[in-house]
């Protein structure tokens, strides 16, 4: 693969108005890159669960399991993928699933970078000083927030207010999945105790 295709999440971060333009119309985003961003994340969360001193780490690491880190980062990554693409096709969106999964794991990139620093960090301060590491992961968190907003407008060429409603429209519809998710497997859960139940009666009864 193209040593600057590799590098170009860098130049998103910092130039996201041309760096998304030529994602959509020079076709510099690659899934090849996009989806390591995203595992990236989740072994910096992982690790960042694990391994961030004290003072900052408010999870107990006895009870910490990785494969909650697919709940809550890949499954809500590729939820909002899903739920914006959505909705933005019914609001003539230009963009396409493929762009919405490239932009959002390239908006990734500042956490990536930021929280593995942070975790080294997280060992040289005091208690007093923690407000340096909680100030980084603000940036990180903020810059991320700022770069898919300014990808998701471009993909679709939305002005901002629209980009404002489709964001809003996004998140309930994530909601709505995550409900009508639920609900299903509530209902599969109780027609298989159903069948089973019947299943055990028809055996005794034999």
């Amino acid at each position: 693969m193209n040593k600057e295709l590799i590098k170009y999440p860098l130049y998103v971060i910092l130039y996201p108005f041309k760096g998304f333009w030529d994602v959509k119309y020079e076709e510099k985003g690659k899934l090849g890159i996009a989806l390591p961003i995203l595992f990236m994340l989740t072994l910096v969360m992982i690790l960042r669960r694990q391994f961030a001193a004290f003072i900052v780490n408010f999870s107990n690491p006895n009870e910490l399991n990785s494969l909650d880190e697919l709940l809550f980062i890949v499954l809500p990554f590729f939820l909002f993928c899903i739920a914006n693409w959505s909705i933005t096709t019914l609001m003539d969106g230009e963009g396409k699933f493929k762009e919405i999964i490239i932009v959002t794991a390239y908006s990734l990139v500042p956490m990536v970078l930021i929280y593995p620093f942070t975790i080294v960090l997280s060992h040289f301060i005091t208690g007093d000083e923690a407000i340096f590491y909680f100030l980084l992961d603000g940036i990180g968190l903020f810059w991320f927030i700022f770069l898919l907003f300014i990808g998701i407008m471009t993909v679709h060429q939305y002005s901002v207010s629209k980009t404002v409603g489709t964001f809003f429209l996004t998140i309930v519809v994530m909601g709505i999945i995550i409900f009508l998710g639920l609900l299903s497997f509530s209902l599969i859960q109780q027609i298989y105790a159903f069948v089973e139940t019947i299943f055990k009666e028809l055996t005794y009864r034999v």
